[in-house]
């Protein structure tokens, strides 16, 4: 009786966690479509007007650029300035996706130089750190001849006419900023850039990434990836609730959030409907799952999981389990020359020993069961430890998504250099390979997609980011002019 107690309870809680991402899923969709088709109705209302206002602001481009000719250019070009490139996490999109709508809440504003790449939103780390590349080089993706046949699906993806920033080398460095997953991507484009691993280009190096900072960066993993339904890695099924397939590490439970999640995906991108697609798309073209080239047993075989990136594990929940970073994290080095800095998000605190939400209304309504959960995390008795020394209660603290140990700095199966930062201040003159990071009340979503939630913390957030990235974070060593010395 009790056991058919729990599964009911299961049940509802499926169905309710089901339904809060379904409605804000829905919701954020609709925002940006209600966003476009206003803006267009405007400019069928106001085109004249609109008109009659560009003729006058070029005009007075003109008069500006004849007046002071050359010095107005050069104050306003930021051409010169190294990219910051945001890089999105999980479920995320870049410019031009979700039409004017911005994941980073328009954070992008804040910089002359500022660039946005849209990546699968569900695609493999690896695979994202691949797209990552040939967005800023340009050319045609190639994710790897091994690695594709290994997953099934095609080397070569999308093309890139321009990249967006085709000049990027050793004596050009770009410094990123990653929220959630994306720190990863970037961490595993810098590996794959130190090992020459893009055919063709035989100069790259660790030195082409000036800087990353990982805000609420899934750096070690998440618990949250079993509570959605991934399988801990060799537990052995009881129930229906667990997998049948105790052995590959990248299987999801029988009944799961992210059983609902997979069918969902797979029929979105079976049907493959230009205009859905134009406004999101969750990066897996490269599977060619349409029903124009998989046919209906295209589509049954990967419902059945016998094919598509949910059969070989080539999706990004895998590498978000702890295991999977662990095993990513093995490959992946801090490089000595590169500049590191993380924000690790909790919405948690300590009531007489034991971890609970830190109230209600400061927690969005998508992450509030799970921040619960979360910090009530126990690890299956049936399943080995990931790791050795690991406590059940160092997991505890988390932001709705990211447990926030796993948000520090790289630590697992190795601990990297790391210095807590308290205040900016006390970590002057920065120093490059070691992982300077910082504490921040907030959930996983709280720097993205609406401004507002955040308040002045927002701008205090990205401010100091790119402050950091434009006055204190260097390559080389300043000129120096005699009888002056740079501190």
């Amino acid at each position: 009786m009790l056991r058919l107690w729990m599964g009911y309870l299961k049940l509802v809680e499926l169905f309710v966690s089901s339904l809060v991402h379904l409605l804000y899923g829905f919701y954020i969709f609709s925002s940006a479509v209600a966003g476009d088709l206003s803006e267009s109705l405007n400019e069928i209302l106001y085109q004249k007007p609109k008109k009659i206002v560009d003729v006058v602001n070029r005009v007075n481009e003109k008069r500006i650029i004849s007046a002071d000719e050359g010095n107005s250019v050069a104050s306003t070009n930021g051409d010169d300035l190294p990219p910051i490139v945001l890089v999105h996490g999980i479920f995320g999109f870049g410019k031009g996706k979700l039409g004017a709508l911005s994941y980073f809440a328009g954070a992008e504003k804040k910089d002359e130089r500022v660039l946005v790449p849209d990546l699968g939103s569900l695609t493999s780390v690896h695979d994202r750190a691949r797209e990552l590349f040939y967005y800023l080089k340009g050319g045609q993706v190639d994710y790897g001849e091994e690695h594709s046949k290994a997953c099934g699906h095609s080397q070569f993806g999308r093309i890139y006419e321009q990249g967006h920033y085709p000049e990027w080398d050793e004596d050009h460095p770009i410094h990123f900023v990653g929220h959630s997953a994306g720190a990863q991507v970037v961490r595993v484009m810098q590996q794959m850039l130190a090992d020459k691993a893009f055919k063709g280009y035989e100069n790259t190096s660790e030195h082409w990434v000036l800087s990353l900072t990982a805000l609420s960066g899934a750096l070690n993993g998440t618990t949250r990836t079993y509570l959605d339904g991934m399988r801990d890695l060799n537990a052995n099924p009881r129930t229906i609730w667990d997998s049948f397939r105790p052995e590959d590490g990248v299987s999801l439970k029988n009944v799961c959030l992210l059983q609902i999640c997979r069918i969902g995906v797979l029929i979105y991108d079976w049907f493959d409907i230009p205009w859905l697609k134009n406004y999101y798309n969750f990066g897996f073209d490269h599977f060619n799952m349409s029903w124009k080239k998989a046919g209906i047993s295209g589509l049954v075989d990967c419902l059945l999981g016998n094919a598509g990136p949910f059969a070989s594990g080539d999706w990004i929940l895998p590498d978000l389990t702890i295991q999977g970073t662990m095993k990513l994290n093995s490959q992946l080095r801090t490089f000595p020359d590169t500049y590191y800095f993380s924000y690790a998000t909790k919405r948690t605190r300590k009531v007489r020993g034991i971890t609970v939400p830190s109230g209600i209304l400061g927690i969005h309504p998508l992450l509030f069961v799970r921040v619960l959960q979360m910090s009530q995390w126990t690890y299956p008795p049936n399943a080995p430890l990931p790791y050795k020394g690991y406590r059940d209660e160092d997991w505890h603290d988390n932001d709705g998504a990211m447990n926030t140990i796993s948000m520090t700095h790289p630590r697992l199966p190795i601990e990297h250099p790391s210095h807590f930062v308290e205040n900016d201040s006390d970590c002057q003159p920065l120093e490059p390979g070691i992982w300077y990071y910082k504490y921040v009340e907030g959930d996983h979503i709280q720097f993205i997609i609406n401004r507002e939630r955040a308040g002045v913390q927002f701008d205090l957030i990205y401010d100091s980011i790119f402050e950091r990235c434009r006055k204190h974070v260097f390559r080389k060593k300043l000129p120096t002019v005699p009888n002056e010395v740079h501190h």
